[in-house]
């Protein structure tokens, strides 16, 4: 095989196709990718066949930003006849490694959710078609590569699969999270998908634990705050506007009426940083790498704000930076960062302090 099919979000084709570029030639495989805007996905063809694999094999997938989901997968299928689509599938997918699931997906656009329906119902008859030819294990299983099929148009798919160790777990690569209905702002789902893209599910009782000290940099009307409350953690609130009253009365949240630039927690037991604030990217990098390198929190979850043009050179740019500052200051750390289903304009960057430094 020689293509790699990445989806992302429809606007960010552009940014995720110059990102696997770089990628590719810095792993010394070559290709180009194939863009079209608002699709939602991204193509990428290596000259050298085989290297598709390779490059799902080498390029750790969380380093990736733009991109949700990476599978190797065959040239396009065209034209499958309506009364059988199951046997030009099989055929195409014969070569391939035993898998353990399949994902029969669409890119996340508007005009792909009709496709959705269809893939739903196509699910179960394709699945016992592979079982039967022994192309998937008989049981679901985590540990053999994922199996997707994606259909861009009727009729029309490609069939690859990924390696479970280095993918998004997640069907079309998007967590699927409801709205809490007691939530003061949709802006809780940003931080709620953080927490599942970048921490472990079962590191979540340590890192997420009630008890803990977070601080909300820019916090209102509190739907950041409202993650951290309701894992029972206790919260400074940094914001000069008004948070909501439900948080509030929780008597887990301190409402401190100043700059987010400017605030110092009273007591250095802080274990979460957490910061959605509209500034420049540049400002609020050089802000969190403040608070490590000061060791006034172990973890930080904050957004950078994207500017129209260059978003991904200026992404590059401000990640760059912001991991030389904590260098120099002689900070061990994992930086992970990522263009979330609920960002926009903007991405999530996630920083975990790895000594074990105290401020107090």
């Amino acid at each position: 095989m020689n293509h790699v099919i990445l989806y992302c979000r429809p606007g960010f084709e552009k940014e995720c196709a110059g990102e696997v570029q770089d990628k590719a030639n810095k792993l010394e495989l070559y290709g180009f990718p194939r863009v079209k805007n608002n699709t939602g996905f991204v193509v990428f063809e290596f000259y050298q066949q085989g290297d598709a694999q390779k490059f799902i094999k080498l390029q750790p997938f969380s380093s990736l930003i733009f991109a949700r989901q990476m599978f190797a997968a065959k040239p396009l299928l065209t034209d499958l006849p309506q009364d059988d689509r199951i046997s030009p599938i099989l055929a195409a997918v014969e070569d391939f490694p035993r898998c353990g699931e399949l994902r029969i997906e669409t890119p996340d656009t508007n005009e792909a959710k009709e496709l959705l329906k269809f893939c739903r119902k196509f699910t179960v008859p394709l699945r016992q078609a592979m079982r039967k030819k022994e192309i998937l294990h008989a049981q679901d299983s985590t540990w053999s590569p994922a199996l997707h099929v994606c259909f861009i148009a009727p009729g029309c798919c490609y069939v690859g699969y990924s390696f479970t160790n280095n993918n998004s777990q997640f069907f079309m690569g998007i967590p699927r999270l409801k709205f809490p209905s007691d939530a003061p702002s949709r802006s809780t789902l940003k931080l709620e998908e953080a927490f599942h893209v970048f921490i472990p599910r079962e590191e979540w009782d340590e890192r997420l634990a009630p008890g803990m000290w977070g601080v909300d940099l820019g916090a209102c009307p509190g739907g950041w705050t409202y993650q951290l409350v309701k894992r029972s953690m206790f919260v400074h609130a940094i914001d000069n506007g008004q948070m909501a009253q439900s948080l509030m009365d929780t008597g887990q949240v301190k409402h401190h009426e100043v700059d987010g630039f400017k605030f110092e927690p009273p007591r250095k037991n802080v274990t979460w940083i957490v910061c959605d604030m509209i500034e420049k990217p540049a400002r609020v990098a050089h802000l969190m790498g403040d608070w490590l390198i000061k060791a006034w929190a172990k973890e930080a979850i904050f957004n950078l704000k994207l500017p129209m043009k260059g978003r991904y050179d200026e992404v590059l740019q401000d990640i760059e930076n912001l991991k030389l500052y904590l260098v120099k200051n002689g900070v061990k750390f994992k930086l992970q960062a990522k263009h979330l289903y609920h960002d926009r304009e903007e991405i999530t960057v996630h920083i975990q302090r790895t000594d074990n430094r105290s401020a107090y």
